[in-house]
C-alpha cells in the first residue's frame, strides 16, 4: 500500500466513524429521525472494516488512526459545525499527524 493510499484510507475510515457517531448524536440532541440509526450503525461497521484493511498489526494501526482521526474531527468541525478550528485545533492536528506518521511509516526490521 502506498502511503497516499494508506492516508487516504485513514481518512475515509475517519469519516465513517465520525458519520457514525454524528448520526446518533442528530438524532439524540437534534430530533432527527431514529431512522438515523441505521445509516449510523452501517456507517460504524465500515469503519471497522476499513481499519482491518491495513497491512500492519492492529495496534499500530489503531495508534496511528488515532492521530488522523484527530485532524479529520477538526475538519468535521469546521464542516459540519459550522466552527472554524482556530491555531490551536490546527496545532494539534499537527502534532498529532506528525506522531501517526511516524508510528505508521517509520522504517523498522522487523
Amino acid at each position: 500500500m502506498t502511503p497516499l493510499q494508506t492516508i487516504g484510507l485513514y481518512a475515509l475510515t475517519a469519516c465513517a466513524e465520525l458519520l457514525g457517531c454524528y448520526l446518533p448524536y442528530l438524532w439524540l440532541k437534534k430530533e432527527a429521525s431514529i431512522w438515523w440509526l441505521l445509516p449510523a450503525a452501517a456507517s460504524l461497521a465500515l469503519f471497522a472494516w476499513l481499519l482491518t484493511l491495513h497491512p500492519h498489526p492492529a495496534g499500530r494501526v489503531y495508534a496511528a488512526y488515532g492521530g488522523v482521526y484527530v485532524a479529520v474531527s477538526v475538519l468535521w468541525l469546521w464542516l459540519a459545525d459550522g466552527v472554524l478550528p482556530d491555531r490551536w485545533d490546527i496545532t494539534g492536528s499537527l502534532l498529532v499527524l506528525a506522531g501517526a506518521t511516524l508510528i505508521y511509516f517509520a522504517p523498522r526490521t522487523a
